[in-house]
This record gives structure tokens, C-alpha cells and sequence, in this order.
């Protein structure tokens, strides 16, 4: 029988075969030890059978047609062709737990059936227009978006991606201010394009082009800083920079509340609140790049920089927005937004009617099914158990963030702190064999990205424990 003339239950049949005998690449040299393999959890999805082409072939094709040097991960890379809610399904019907979650951008789950019927039934009626007509479906997401935000923020641009709203936000402020000079932390990201890059503080995003007006502080990182978690040292050197580095007027200071790309970094406490001050006296707006952090992730708060009780001037989102839809956003005061009046600013894809209700659909998902509630439970037992695990393995020189925001950070000596690079991705392969598909980052390449659906359950969390635990025993 060809593969394509499987039916459902021998497909189940063999998925159901691959779960019973799922093990990493070292465990299948030691048959003995495969009742000891943590067991995935049960979930009652069968997955359609897959009549596309193979990784091999996509392989080929992608190297021709889609040339770039980010990815694929994996050797051999995955070829995933379904997805529900926190699982993922490769070519053959193999199941994969989702422990990255595109990203940190899937935020209610692969295919949830509220967003999938919401972007559905927007398609069939009417898919696209430009804000340069009234639709209720943009304006009904900018004014829930705003009513998630301080009373302050209430005025909302709409781009189509985080680089997009970054790039919107770094033009406002330096509009508004009537300066050049944008201050962010060392190892965050911001973006590609032009302004972003200037603003990114990671040499391997930056290109060669000209960046300019742009002051990289010393990161605020508890574990490998030079003042610990004393948050208000670090933010002298952003006085330093202003008095030694400019006029003494500046135009703002974009930070991310937890470093994403950078390793999942949680800023030293105080920091943000110290730097805040700082750039107001100096005439610069604040700029939140809630991107990665926003919509819930943290568990404790719906906005990251909420955790360090300070209002920004300026809020940029994109990824968990949308679950997988492509569209960003910034949000500030209508006041500040009348600088975009001086000139005609206008974005063709900035609202797109089917993106706008892809975006609503997941505000409200997260308040229906308590996903922020759910991010800060089982994130905090996620932790709690990576925390465990660091006593037990070496290797595990921190595990740090917020809800399921997190990152454990690999290292091969615990006082020198010596990045365990090369160990990381030996980590990170069989993690994926074992079935849990994990991120990766860090300025030194050795931290282990943990962002996934905020629909993770504690049985995906110690399955996913016990498969790290498991690969670091092994090796």
C-alpha cells in the first residue's frame, strides 16, 4: 500500500507505535533503559495524513529558493506540516510538544478553533482594504488592544511586524523630542532594518550599514553583570553616556522588560524604574518592546514592563498579537501620535482586516481560557523544576525569566561561568529526538529558549523536565 492510500487508523496506529518507542539517539544504543523514558503526554488529536513533498526535497528547494543564514534547525531539519494548540506534527505523524512556539509568537496555541474561525469567517467576507476605509474589525481590536494598556496609551498604529512597530517608534520619539539619540541595553534586539539594527546591541544582527545616534548601555544581566542585580549601578552608565556621549537631550531609551534573543535575560530589579527617571530628566520618551513579553507571557502581569512599575511613552508589539498572524503594533498617547500629522504616514498592510481579527480573536482567547493565569501557574512550576534540576546537573549554570518566558543558561565550569556551547546544541538535537522541540539564544549560544503556547499544561512541563534531565544524564 502507497503511503497516500493510508487510512486514518493505520496512520494513528503508527503514530501510536512511534509514541511507545520515542527515545533520543543515545537512548536507542541501550534498549534496557527505554522503560525509563519520560512518556509524552496523551492527546487525543490525529493528524492527517501528509501527501507533500519530503524534508529532503524541501531541503533542496529551500537552499535554492529561500536562501538565508538563519536555520533550518535540526540535522535533518523537521519538516512539520501540522499543528494543534501546543503539539506539533511532522511528515510522518510523528508528535512533537512545542516548548518555542514559533518564536515566542504562538500565544493560545497552534490553530486554536476561536482564531482559525475568526480569520475564516473574515476572509470569506471581506480580507482586505487599508484603514483608508472604516471597518469595525480593525477598530474593534484598536480599541480593546488600548483598553488592555495604562489610560494613557489609547492611540494605536498598526504595522506587520515587531521590526516594523520598533522602527515606527524610534522615528516618533526622535519626532517628538526634536533629537537623534536612542539609548538601548547591550545584547537586546530590536529588529533589521536600519534604525532597529542601529538600536540591536548584538554584533552577529548587525550588518554593515550605517547606523547612527545609537548608545549601547551595559546590560543590567544578574548572573554574568559586573554589579550582580544591583539595578541602580548599571543605570549610571546611562547618565555617563548622556553626559560624555551627547548634547545632553535625547531623544529616547528602547528596552525589552526580559531579553528575548539574548538569552532570556530578566533586567536587574530597580534598573528600569532608575533609567526611566534618567531619560525623562534628559527630555527622551520611554519605549517598551513588548514583543516577546507582552500579552501574557509573564504570567504576573499582561505587559512585562507592568513588573517594574513604571508607564512607558511608547508600546511595541507584534508575535504573540496575532498567534501566528503576521502584524505588530505601537501604541502611546495622542499626544505624542500627532507628530505623524506633519507629514502623511500610512502603512497598506497596517490593519489588515483578516490580521486585526486574528488579533482580537486572541485577546479574547486569553481572557476565556485564563491563559496569563495559566502562563504564571504552570510557568512558575516550569521553573521551579528547572531549578531542581540545576542542583542535579552541572551544566545548569542559571535558569531565569518570568512565566513562560525562560531560559537555562548552559555553561561548562560554574565560577568561570564558561559558555558550554557546543554542549547546548548536543542538548538541543536530542530534546527534538526525544519529541520536545525547544529554542536556543544567548549572546554566547548556550542558553536553552523555553517560550512556548501559553496552553502548556504541568504534564507538558515535566515532560519536558524529564527529557532535559534525561539528555544531560546521558551525556
Amino acid at each position: 500500500m502507497q503511503p497516500q492510500q493510508l487510512s486514518k487508523r493505520a496512520v494513528w496506529d503508527k503514530i501510536c507505535g512511534w509514541q511507545r518507542r520515542l527515545f533520543s539517539t543515545i537512548a536507542r544504543t541501550n534498549e534496557d533503559d527505554a522503560h525509563l523514558l519520560p512518556q509524552m503526554p496523551h492527546f487525543t488529536h490525529t493528524p492527517a495524513p501528509y501527501k507533500g513533498p519530503s524534508a529532503s526535497d524541501l531541503l533542496k528547494r529551500r537552499k535554492q529558493y529561500l536562501p538565508t543564514s538563519a536555520g533550518p534547525f535540526y540535522t535533518p531539519p523537521l519538516n512539520l506540516v501540522e499543528g494543534k494548540m501546543q503539539y506539533l506534527f511532522d511528515e510522518n505523524g510523528r508528535r512533537y510538544l512545542d516548548a518555542f512556539g514559533g518564536i515566542a509568537t504562538v500565544s493560545c496555541g497552534h490553530c486554536h478553533p476561536d482564531v482559525v474561525e475568526a480569520i475564516v469567517n473574515q476572509t470569506k467576507l471581506l480580507q482586505h482594504t487599508t484603514v483608508l476605509y472604516l471597518n469595525h474589525a480593525v477598530i474593534d481590536f484598536a480599541e480593546a488592544l488600548a483598553a488592555k494598556m495604562p489610560e494613557e496609551l489609547k492611540v494605536v498604529f498598526f504595522t506587520n511586524s515587531g521590526t516594523e512597530a520598533n522602527e515606527l517608534a524610534l522615528m516618533i520619539a526622535r519626532l517628538y523630542t526634536g533629537y537623534h539619540d536612542i539609548f538601548s541595553i547591550r545584547n537586546g534586539y530590536h529588529g533589521n532594518a536600519t534604525s532597529t539594527m542601529g538600536a540591536t546591541a548584538q554584533w552577529f544582527h548587525k550588518f554593515n550599514v550605517v547606523q547612527t545616534g545609537c548608545h549601547h548601555v551595559l546590560t543590567p544581566d544578574p548572573y554574568r553583570g559586573v554589579f550582580g542585580s544591583d539595578g541602580a549601578k548599571y543605570a549610571n552608565d546611562v547618565q555617563d553616556v548622556i553626559d560624555y556621549g551627547t548634547c545632553g537631550h535625547v531623544a529616547g531609551f528602547i528596552a525589552e522588560a526580559i531579553q528575548g534573543v539574548g538569552g532570556v535575560i530578566d533586567l536587574a530589579p530597580g534598573y528600569l524604574p532608575a533609567v526611566y527617571n534618567i531619560i525623562k530628566k534628559a527630555g527622551g520618551l520611554f519605549i517598551a518592546d513588548e514583543v516577546q513579553a507582552g500579552f501574557g507571557r509573564t504570567g504576573s502581569h499582561f505587559w512585562g514592563f507592568e513588573a517594574h512599575g513604571i508607564v512607558p511613552d511608547i508600546v511595541t508589539l507584534a508575535k504573540g498579537i496575532g498567534n501566528g498572524a503576521p502584524i505588530g503594533a505601537v501604541v502611546t498617547t495622542p499626544e505624542i501620535a500627532k507628530v505623524l500629522t506633519q507629514r502623511y504616514y500610512f502603512s497598506t498592510f497596517g490593519g489588515n482586516l483578516v490580521c486585526a481579527a486574528a488579533g482580537l480573536a486572541v485577546l479574547n482567547v486569553i481572557e476565556k481560557d485564563k491563559l496569563q493565569q495559566n502562563a504564571f501557574v504552570v510557568g512558575s512550576y516550569l521553573k521551579e523544576r528547572l531549578n531542581s534540576l540545576m542542583e542535579k546537573h552541572e551544566i545548569i549554570g542559571n535558569v531565569r525569566g518570568r512565566g513562560m518566558l525562560l531560559g537555562v543558561e548552559l555553561v561548562k565550569d560554574r565560577q568561570l561561568k564558561t559558555p558550554a556551547k557546543d554542549e547546548m546544541l548536543q542538548i538541543f538535537e536530542q530534546m527534538k529526538d526525544m519529541g520536545v522541540l525547544i529554542g536556543k539564544g544567548g549572546f554566547h549560544a548556550n542558553v536553552l529558549r523555553i517560550t512556548p503556547p501559553l496552553c502548556f499544561t504541568k504534564e507538558d512541563a515535566d515532560f519536558l523536565v524529564d527529557v532535559m534531565d534525561y539528555t544531560m544524564s546521558k551525556m
